[in-house]
């Protein structure tokens, strides 16, 4: 081969290269999301069926527990509410009023069927995404980030 060839060789593979990362990163385009907030949600009129992760605070009051591990709450960011469906066991820090990020689809009702169910955990940490959604929306609290105050860490004893 000569100079060139290898040189039109070499371009050519980088194009190649570069059209099959296009091509992948605009399939995952609406993947590479953390998770949609009902807002979100409700303005990109997702079609039922459609996987996606949800993500928001747990409304206050909308926690209902049914039979055999099913539970109904409502995930809120503020600006809207959707209703999310589950049945299973539930995080040991899942609460009212906390951050949540749930995996599943819409149904044809519009009630979100989650599949699982990810809760805070611990009284400090808000995922990074959630914290975003919320300081962009103005429902954030400067309290979210704060450290656990020096009269509620543990004491311990005195080394002799």
């Amino acid at each position: 081969m000569t100079r060139k060839q290898r040189r039109l060789t070499l371009i050519g593979c980088a194009l190649v290269v570069l059209a099959i990362a296009a091509l992948v990163l605009n399939a995952l385009r609406d993947s590479i999301v953390f998770f949609s907030t009902p807002t979100m949600v409700a303005e990109k009129h997702v079609e039922p069926g459609k996987r996606f992760r949800l993500g928001g605070l747990v409304q206050p009051g909308s926690l209902q527990r049914g039979d055999n591990l099913a539970v109904t709450f409502e995930v809120a960011d503020g600006n809207a509410k959707l209703p999310v469906a589950y049945k299973g066991i539930l995080p040991d820090l899942f609460r009212e009023g906390q951050g949540v990020v749930a995996e599943g689809a819409l149904d044809a009702n519009g009630v979100f069927k989650a599949d699982t169910v990810l809760a805070k955990h611990d009284e400090t940490y808000m995922p990074k995404e959630v914290a975003d959604a919320l300081k962009k929306q103005g429902h954030w609290k400067d309290d979210y980030g704060a450290k656990p105050s020096a009269s509620a860490a543990p004491t311990q004893g005195a080394v002799r």
